[in-house]
């Protein structure tokens, strides 16, 4: 309370939103509660990656999404999250153009090469594997007893289904969840950054190896040859391809997992919703996303402003970044009746923000929505309860909003 009230008697000027450790604390709702309330344009000057608008309320956020000519994602603006210089700068020897940081026709081109991936069609065919593997990981698991839920269950399935999609080395998959967190590795000790960038050659090395074999060989079902393969992608640069695999890697990895662990999170504070579950086992279906609503797994995008305008009467000048928190849209009660709740029985559970809204809408989403689904599935034939047995440990990020690890304990059916 004391904490929710000092936000309250907070200067607006002074509203951090982009500090990474109220997202690791969970203390950023109430923050957003208040610019959506008093300031839903808010300016902040002194953020470690330099001045930025915030834009928290739902209708403004789809605005902004409506408008790539007016507000650009091109990384020769400066990307499309908002600490995109520090960690993919285009003018250093390390900048990592990725097509969800380009604007069309270049970044329609690149998305076509690689969306038949997640064509319906392909979607079903690859239903049956994922079910599989979510059986066996979960069929592995004790009962009774305290495991992390992240390690074993949502980094598991997801680096599995991963490396489905790349056709990847199985025996090698551990490195896709490694590349996929020190691409978002942001530090001020240059030893650090030095060792996400030579790790991150080394993801570019294994990557080219693979692209080299599937180049020479007949076009595949799979990610990588899509891109070896593809019109607009076939020519990338080694950097270029990295940036786009890297982009791949995380859009696969840490969205999914983060919304595996936030259900058990959900299901564990709104207990009532537990029930109606266990009851009734078809609101899996509205549950699913409902759970990428309200854990919302990438709290933001950023775009810039190609020339002035307004939003809610605030001037925006060209050049200046405008970030789009979506987890703050998501909680806009003026859009989604009592946003702060997990109700899985939402009559609209779709109306959420956490795939974006456009011409960059989240090119996987069916492809989570399905993961999700199986996984609750396959988790509601085995156990009647997944049961929170400590404090979760959230990330310390404003991008990817989630959890390291997540103490539970399994009951089975009684």
């Amino acid at each position: 309370m004391a904490e929710a009230n000092a936000v309250q008697g907070a200067d607006l000027a002074s509203l951090n939103v982009s500090d990474p450790v109220l997202y690791r604390t969970d203390e950023i709702h109430q923050y957003f509660d208040r610019l959506r309330a008093e300031a839903p344009v808010h300016y902040y000057e002194d953020a470690t990656y330099g001045p930025f608008w915030s834009i928290t309320r739902y209708s403004d956020i789809v605005g902004v999404e409506a408008r790539p000519d007016l507000f650009s994602s091109s990384h020769a603006r400066g990307g499309h999250i908002i600490n995109y210089p520090r960690l993919f700068d285009p003018n250093d020897d390390f900048g990592l153009p990725m097509f969800i940081a380009m604007d069309d026709p270049q970044h329609s081109a690149q998305r076509k090469t690689v969306a038949p991936m997640v064509a319906p069609r392909n979607l079903a065919a690859l239903e049956d594997e994922i079910r599989s593997r979510a059986a066996a990981i979960l069929d592995a698991l004790p009962l009774n007893e305290t495991f992390d839920w992240v390690e074993r269950v949502s980094i598991e399935l997801t680096t599995q289904v991963l490396a489905m999609l790349f056709r990847f080395p199985f025996e090698e998959r551990e490195k896709l969840t490694y590349w996929s967190d020190m691409t978002m590795v942001e530090s001020d000790d240059p030893e650090v950054m030095a060792r996400r960038k030579s790790d991150l050659l080394e993801c570019a090395a294994r990557f080219s190896e693979l692209w080299r074999q599937r180049s020479s060989a007949a076009p595949a079902d799979d990610l990588i040859s899509m891109m070896a393969h593809g019109e607009a992608t076939k020519d990338m640069s080694e950097l270029e391809f990295l940036g786009n695999t890297l982009l791949l890697i995380v859009g696969g990895n840490d969205t999914t997992r983060n919304s595996i662990s936030g259900g058990v999170l959900a299901l564990n504070q709104f207990a009532q919703e537990y029930d109606k579950l266990r009851a009734d086992r078809s609101l899996v279906n509205s549950m699913v996303p409902e759970i990428i609503r309200w854990q919302t797994p990438l709290a933001h995008m950023a775009r810039i402003a190609t020339q002035d305008t307004r939003i809610r009467g605030c001037r925006i000048r060209a050049g200046e970044r405008v970030v789009m928190w979506y987890i703050s849209g998501n909680r806009d009660e003026s859009k989604i009746e009592h946003a702060h709740d997990f109700r899985i029985d939402r009559a609209n559970p779709r109306q959420h923000l956490s795939f974006g809204f456009g011409v960059h809408r989240c090119l996987g989403n069916r492809l989570a929505e399905m993961q999700l689904r199986i996984v609750w599935e396959e988790i509601l034939q085995r156990f009647e309860c997944v049961e929170l047995a400590g404090t979760p440990v959230r990330t310390e990020s404003n991008i990817i909003h989630g959890f390291t690890s997540m103490p539970v304990r399994l009951h089975a059916w009684s």
